[in-house]
């Protein structure tokens, strides 16, 4: 089923209105973006809502588009009716936000006041132009006076208040450099410390490390009980070799030492006869 038709009329829900001018604004932003990439137009869009709060969209720049807008208006228009159709001023909406911007940032920022916004006009509203022309003028003449330039026709009272405002603009920098300062030492103190952390880190991973690598002595000591008449008996049956001779005619010596045997021992050792005393020869003695 297909959406029904809806009446156009106004929303007299506060809340329904609200919601229905934030979705049909978005959508309309939306085709204007659209039709300005599909179709290579400059498209400007400007939006005020009830509440008097500004919408807008261009495709290059607003000021850029408003431009040709009136140049479009005077090639277009007869020069018979020009004068009471058509009047070239500032929108009072846009000068409040330009002023806006420049009571805040006035000795920041060059601010050019060249702002070509073209509406149509009646004959009535040319007390409001005049008007706001001279409060441009002012607002020119107060922005050239901080960048102290045309200083002259000014009072001793003007010139102190002026000079207040500008060591407060001054002041206020100062904190605020002061503040981006403090804040950057102490971005660069935690990286420091998490450098540090990071460094012991990896000091303890490098030295167990080498405790792993590192061969660990034996816990006990084996004990291996001499066997001394076993090493004996071996060393006794190991002959001891003289130099040979191979077969290319060279000579090749090997010596084994070990302990004497048993047999050897007795062999070499003093023969100890064994005395019998005669019982005879002992009484006869007597």
């Amino acid at each position: 089923m297909g959406r029904g038709k809806i009446e156009i009329k106004k929303i007299e829900n506060i809340n329904s209105r609200q919601v229905t001018f934030s979705k049909r604004r978005a959508g309309l932003l939306k085709k204007a973006k659209e039709l300005s990439v599909l179709c290579d137009a400059e498209v400007g869009v400007i939006i005020f809502s009830s509440t008097g709060k500004l919408y807008e969209f261009s495709s290059s720049s607003m000021e850029h588009t408003l431009t040709r807008y009136g140049r479009g208006l005077d090639s277009e228009l007869p020069s018979l009716h020009r004068s009471a159709e058509v009047r070239y001023s500032i929108v009072p909406q846009v000068i409040s936000r330009v002023l806006e911007i420049v009571y805040k940032n006035i000795i920041f920022m060059y601010v050019k006041f060249t702002i070509l916004v073209v509406f149509t006009f009646e004959q009535e509203s040319q007390p409001e132009i005049d008007s706001l022309k001279e409060e441009v003028a002012k607002l020119q003449k107060g922005y050239l006076r901080m960048m102290g330039k045309e200083l002259d026709g000014l009072s001793f009272k003007e010139l102190q208040h002026l000079e207040h405002l500008l060591s407060e603009g001054i002041l206020s920098v100062k904190d605020k450099k002061e503040q981006v300062l403090l804040e950057q030492l102490k971005k660069s103190r935690m990286h420091e410390q998490r450098a540090m952390m990071e460094n012991e880190t990896l000091r303890k991973q490098v030295e167990e490390l080498r405790r792993s690598s590192r061969p660990q002595p034996p816990s006990f000591i084996e004990y291996h009980p001499p066997e001394r008449r076993q090493s004996l008996q071996i060393s006794s049956k190991t002959p001891c070799s003289c130099s040979t001779v191979d077969e290319r005619g060279g000579s090749d010596t090997s010596l084994h030492l070990g302990l004497p045997s048993d047999a050897y021992l007795k062999r070499k050792g003093p023969k100890i006869e064994p005395i019998f005393i005669d019982s005879e020869s002992q009484v006869a003695s007597e």
